[in-house]
């Protein structure tokens, strides 16, 4: 087996002379690379060796970012107020840096306003455009019309 480690030479051994090996230096003979001719082996400290693997993918998972969806309904025929609301709330998520799904929900015949909601939608998106940019414009899924807007980047 080839053998790889901090405190000694690379070299090719036996097995028995690399577990002889690691004995002395009061480490752990660890295979690397089984499947390498020959399979590749190296002498260190396993206990320390799977701390410091834990710690570095603790580490990544601390560095990655999770993103949120924030959802927003109106119904067709939403009044001003409300609409205002509604739009202070989704200024307040796209700050945070939450995506946001802004959806019209149409029960019933109100299928019949299909346009409103799409008027409605795209005034949301104007009127965020500061804040966010629209992902995906309005398109009616069954009884939704739903657009998506992501936070712009900060600088």
């Amino acid at each position: 087996m080839r053998l790889v480690g901090d405190n000694i030479e690379p070299g090719i051994f036996k097995t028995a002379d690399a577990m002889r090996l690691a004995d002395e230096l009061e480490l752990d003979l660890v295979e690397i690379s089984p499947n390498a001719e020959p399979p590749v082996c190296k002498i260190i400290d396993y206990k320390k060796f799977v701390y410091m693997q834990k710690k570095r993918e603790k580490e990544l998972k601390a560095k990655s970012t999770q993103i949120v969806v924030k959802e927003i309904r109106f119904g067709p025929q939403t009044d001003e107020h409300d609409y205002e609301f509604k739009r202070k709330n989704a200024e307040k998520f796209l700050k945070e840096g939450s995506k946001l799904k802004a959806f019209v929900f149409f029960k019933g015949r109100s299928i019949i306003y299909k346009e409103q909601g799409q008027i409605l939608l795209l005034r949301l998106a104007q009127d965020l455009e500061e804040h966010g940019k629209v992902e995906a414009l309005p398109v009616l899924e069954g009884k939704r019309m739903i657009m998506y807007i992501a936070p712009k980047k900060k600088k």
